[in-house]
C-alpha cells in the first residue's frame, strides 16, 4: 500500500475528505515523532506500540571479510506488533 493508497483508504474509512485524511495522517506522524524524541512511548490499541529501545555496544562480523568488529551502543525506535494483529494473521 502507498501513501496515497492510505490517505484514500482513511478517508473513504471514516467519511471525510482526502485533505482531512491527509492532515491526519502528518499530525498522527508529528505526534509519533515528537513523543518518541522525548523517549516516550506511542501506543496505538489494536495495532502495536512505538517505543525507544537502547541497544548496548557488541562484537559483530563483517559479512564479506569474516572480521570482527565492535558495532557501538546506539538509541534506536522500535515498534512492537499488538498481539491481537499477530493472532490475526497466525489464524491464516
Amino acid at each position: 500500500m502507498t501513501r496515497t493508497e492510505l490517505i484514500q483508504a482513511l478517508a473513504d474509512g471514516a467519511s471525510m475528505e482526502r485533505k482531512q485524511a491527509k492532515a491526519f495522517l502528518e499530525a498522527l506522524t508529528g505526534l509519533v515523532e515528537k513523543n518518541v524524541k522525548k523517549g516516550g512511548e506511542v501506543p496505538m490499541k489494536g495495532l502495536g506500540k512505538f517505543r525507544v529501545v537502547k541497544r548496548k555496544a557488541r562484537m559483530g562480523r563483517n559479512p564479506a571479510t569474516g572480521e570482527a568488529i565492535k558495532i557501538p551502543a546506539k538509541t534506536v525506535v522500535k515498534f512492537t506488533v499488538a498481539k491481537s494483529l499477530k493472532d490475526l494473521i497466525k489464524k491464516k
